[in-house]
């Protein structure tokens, strides 16, 4: 009970807020949709509709303060929309049974339109700022705490998400803490006050703890990318060479044989029966969208025996394992060409961002904004391809995020420009009064 009122009691605060500032809706629909606090709780409290709440507070906080203005239509916008026209499109002929199918699709639904929502309503620096904050806490919770756990424990033991979300798996949620490590470091580099920033670095590191110690195979390999773009955007290569150097090497020493074992195994990944058992269901996922090109099998085509048989009737029913295949085989082709233009999309704008950005003090912050989400957003993509998170809602609102961003940046550039100009014109006639 205690539990219950512990979370019950700043949730409905946060809802009477919502319904006059819809911002703090969007904080509180991240957090239970991100963090899943309420699967703490036991009993009936576990099953309610926490996430709805804070949706529907949102809506009438937008009524009640006539937000958004308007919604701004990016190309990352423009690309959700229609994944989600596609995959409503594929509802209606998919082959996983209905429960299953509508369960997933209202899931993932909630999730785009939510996030496009958000993306209306941030509006400004300080907005930004407030979901990357609630975005970092959410996941970074349990990073902090499995880096504590394996410490403690010696890494003996692998590190586990919360159940029933989709981070529980021990591989799912390497991916989602790399992500979040980088957007840890954004608000580390901006962030006003010494002791936050001491604390974000600490986060940081107990994070990356968590990550080696979830003894995911996958989220190494996501790890050393991550790496390897940190340290390219680095200003001081060879400082950060030597600092992600000596705390990867810490890491990994840390860790006991077994662990070191499973991670050689990567370098025999042919060897390997989780390779190989991987690379069948991609195949079984690739065989079902040549099937059905156009709608692909449904949501979880792969793991649904009356799905999977029907063209494969030796194969065991399994998750896919991969992004890539998992829109492929529940959502077809086109839904597939349209969600890695997201994914392409989102990544290249990040790049926008820091590049048009660079040179004016004032947007330095959305310099290290682009880099720091064009980090995540590899760390998803090369995680992900190991494993089942093509309809992550902590991606999507990261899309949105960086989508948010450019428009602030659009909307700062002239700004910046006509302060810029007096200042040259000023310079300008005191080197002509010089000359005279």
């Amino acid at each position: 009970m205690l539990h219950l009122l512990a979370l019950a009691v700043p949730f409905l605060i946060l809802l009477g807020m919502a319904m006059v500032r819809p911002m703090v809706g969007v904080i509180a629909f991240d957090w239970i949709s991100l963090m899943n606090p309420q699967q703490d709780l036991f009993g009936t409290g576990a099953h309610l509709p926490w996430a709805l709440g804070a949706a529907l507070a949102t809506v009438i906080g937008c009524l009640v303060a006539h937000e958004p203005r308007r919604f701004p239509m990016t190309s990352t916008q423009v690309l959700i929309v229609a994944f989600a026209g596609l995959i409503t499109f594929n509802t209606l002929f998919a082959l996983v049974p209905a429960s299953v199918e509508s369960h997933d699709y209202i899931q993932l639904i909630k999730s785009l339109g939510f996030a496009l929502l958000a993306g209306a309503l941030v509006t400004s620096r300080r907005r930004l700022h407030a979901v990357l904050w609630i975005m970092v806490i959410s996941i970074g919770y349990y990073g902090v705490r499995g880096g504590g756990f394996a410490l403690l424990t010696g890494g003996k033991d692998h590190v586990y998400g919360p159940a029933n979300t989709f981070i529980g798996d021990n591989n799912q949620l390497a991916v989602a803490l790399l992500m979040t490590i980088p957007l840890m470091n954004y608000l580390r580099l901006h962030a006003a006050h010494r002791a936050v920033r001491t604390g974000l670095l600490a986060s940081m590191v107990l994070t990356l703890f968590a990550v080696v110690a979830t003894y995911s195979r996958g989220g190494l390999i996501a790890l050393a990318a991550m790496v390897a773009r940190l340290w390219w955007n680095s200003r001081n290569r060879l400082t950060s060479f030597l600092l992600f150097g000596i705390v990867m090497a810490t890491a990994i020493s840390f860790m006991p044989a077994d662990w070191k074992a499973r991670m050689f195994t990567i370098l025999h990944f042919h060897h390997s029966n989780s390779a190989n058992e991987r690379m069948t269901v991609w195949r079984d996922a690739f065989g079902i969208a040549l099937h059905n090109p156009l709608t692909g099998g449904g949501f979880q085509a792969t793991a649904m025996p009356g799905v999977i048989h029907r063209y494969f009737p030796m194969a065991q029913q399994r998750a896919t394992h991969s992004i890539w295949f998992e829109v492929l085989g529940d959502q077809g082709f086109p839904a597939l060409f349209v969600w890695i233009a997201l994914n392409l999309n989102g990544l290249f704008m990040a790049r926008r961002v820091a590049r048009r950005a660079r040179g004016n003090p004032a947007l330095a912050w959305l310099v290290d904004f682009g880099r720091m989400t064009e980090v995540s957003i590899i760390a998803f993509m090369v995680g992900g391809s190991f494993l089942s998170l093509g309809y992550y809602d902590y991606f999507y609102m990261l899309l949105i995020l960086v989508s948010s961003a450019l428009v602030l940046l659009r909307a700062e550039l002239p700004r910046v420009a006509a302060e810029a100009a007096p200042a040259a014109a000023r310079g300008w006639r005191a080197r002509g009064a010089v000359a005279q």
